[in-house]
């Protein structure tokens, strides 16, 4: 098993900025992408940003620019830096990481608990 500890979270004002963290822990042989998904009240789940093993970074069009992606491998930990915060990137940030627990294992799917995130206009 993975556990995914998720923090940064929290209030701030149209403009702002807020870095989130998400830290893996547990059973792991190897991570490769990982990535950050929201979920807004009454809207389905969508992607923020995911990150390769290598470093290869994808974003959603509404961030673009505006969010950066990054992990620490070392730390097993995956960053989201997110500046110009828009009241519409109110949501709860979930952390997604594909890990293996053992060599040419299968790649298993992991999620955080969710952290909120609220912007003020």
């Amino acid at each position: 098993q993975v556990q995914l500890v998720e923090s940064g979270g929290g209030l701030v004002q149209a403009g702002g900025s807020l870095r989130l963290s998400c830290a893996a822990s547990g059973s792991i042989f190897s991570i490769y992408a990982m990535g950050w998904y929201r979920q807004a009240p009454g809207k389905q789940r969508e992607l923020v940003a995911t990150i390769t093993s290598g470093g290869s970074t994808n974003y959603a069009g509404s961030v673009k620019g505006r969010f950066t992606i990054s992990r620490d491998n070392a730390k097993n930990t995956v960053y989201l830096q997110m500046n110009s915060l828009k009241p519409e990137d109110t949501a709860v940030y979930y952390c997604n990481v594909g890990a293996r627990h053992y060599d040419l294992g299968p790649i298993r799917n992991y999620w955080g608990q969710g952290t909120q995130v609220t912007v003020s206009s």
